[in-house]
Parts: structure tokens; C-alpha cells; sequence
């Protein structure tokens, strides 16, 4: 499950050029639960950038630490935590990484999942509406995660949903069939994704160098003589 995201100098205008910035984005080398967190959502017609809060905070939930920072697929419509947020609040959380740690014998080594190219990710999420007031409101969000695809599944058993730009029309339309959504929650092509290790400096929170993402070994990634 991920517990930290890589939000550094993404072109979003560049990958969506009609998105609309009212704020600038939340970045962060390593971004932890219970945090901010930039969102894309449809708003009137248009792609728009938001500030929510990460953890999914339904109006009826009374302990905050309960909040979940992710939500599993196959879960989306069964749990009341999450059915409504699925049928209708969906969006998009923008990455240029996010964070696994592997489990070894004796620790856990992080690694940083990134697009191969390095390009920026569309990670799927939910997100909902709390009124603290008649006009004041947070809105909060959830991950959607999947299983580990062969490449990383030595890494961790789940990953967050990826979704492709030309997809996510059809994924924040509130109006998107359940088969069309459910034909999305897949796990990512096997050449889309790569991990390389990291500073175990990631395990803590309070950790805000860019040193995060420095490498400290080689990467992972599917080459086609794996497909032979």
C-alpha cells in the first residue's frame, strides 16, 4: 500500500493544457498521508486543480486517524466508505513518483516508483465533501490502489490505479458506466513503470530533501526479452 508520494516540478499545463490552476500545486519529495494533496477534478466541463486533504473523511466519521489514505478496487462498491465517492467523485492525483518499501529480512528498503520516461503519473482516486458549516466545507480524497503488476509485485502486493490521459475524460465523468470505470482498475502495463531504491531518510515523514529521490542503485524495469 502507499503510504508516501514524489510531487517535484510537473508539467501538468503541458500534459493538460485546458487545466486550470486557481492554486499552485502542493509539491513535495516526500508527501505523507494526513497532508494536503493536489487533485484534478471536473468542474463544470473543465479540468481543475484543488487542494484536498488526504484521507477520505466522510461526514459520519468520528476519529480523523481512521481516514483512509487508500481505498482497494475491489472494494469500491461493497463498502459504504467508499460506493458513493466511486459512483460520482472521482479524481485524478498528479505524481512524478510515489513510494514502496520492499520487505527484507531484516528492514524494509524504499524504493521510488516512477514512469519510465519520467513523465508525470495520473494516480485514480475518490474524494468527498465535509460542511464543517451551511458554507464551509473540506473535501478529502482516497487512493484507489490495484494489484502489483509481474514487474513490481517482488516490490509490494498493491499499487495505486494509473490512469492514462486519454482515459481520464471518461474516469472524472460522473457520468461514466460502472464497466467502463471497472475496465480502468487494472494494473499498469508492465513498460509503464520502473523503481529504483532510495535513501531509507524516506522512512521519515519529517524528510524534505530532494535527496528522496536520488537513486542508491540501479533501476527496475520490463525489459521486452522478459516477454520472450
Amino acid at each position: 500500500m502507499t503510504g508516501r508520494l514524489h510531487v517535484q516540478n510537473l508539467p501538468l499545463t503541458r500534459l493538460l493544457p485546458t487545466l486550470a490552476t486557481p492554486e499552485p500545486i502542493v509539491e513535495s519529495p516526500n508527501l505523507a498521508p494526513r497532508r494536503p494533496i493536489s487533485a484534478i477534478r471536473l468542474e463544470q466541463g473543465q479540468y481543475r486543480l484543488s487542494s484536498l486533504f488526504w484521507g477520505l473523511t466522510p461526514p459520519w466519521l468520528e476519529v480523523l486517524d481512521h481516514a483512509p489514505h487508500c481505498a482497494r478496487a475491489e472494494t469500491l462498491e461493497s463498502r459504504a466508505m467508499f460506493r458513493d465517492a466511486f459512483s460520482a467523485r472521482r479524481c485524478v492525483i498528479p505524481v512524478s513518483g510515489f513510494y514502496v518499501w520492499k520487505t527484507q529480512p531484516r528492514n524494509k528498503q524504499p524504493y521510488l516508483v516512477t514512469q519510465v520516461s519520467r513523465a508525470p503519473l495520473l494516480l485514480g482516486a475518490l474524494w468527498c465533501r465535509y460542511h464543517t458549516t451551511l458554507t464551509a466545507f473540506t473535501d478529502s480524497a482516497a487512493l484507489i490502489t490495484v494489484p502489483a503488476n509481474l514487474l513490481l509485485s517482488p516490490l509490494t502486493d498493491r499499487l495505486p490505479v494509473t490512469i492514462p490521459s486519454h482515459a481520464l475524460s471518461a474516469w472524472l465523468n460522473p457520468d461514466t458506466d460502472a464497466e467502463t470505470l471497472n475496465s480502468l482498475l487494472t494494473p499498469a502495463p508492465l513498460e509503464l513503470l520502473g523503481a529504483f531504491p532510495v535513501s531509507k531518510h524516506v522512512n521519515n515523514p519529517a524528510y524534505q530533501s530532494p535527496a528522496c529521490a536520488h537513486p542508491t542503485g540501479s533501476m527496475l524495469r520490463w525489459a521486452v526479452s522478459q516477454e520472450l
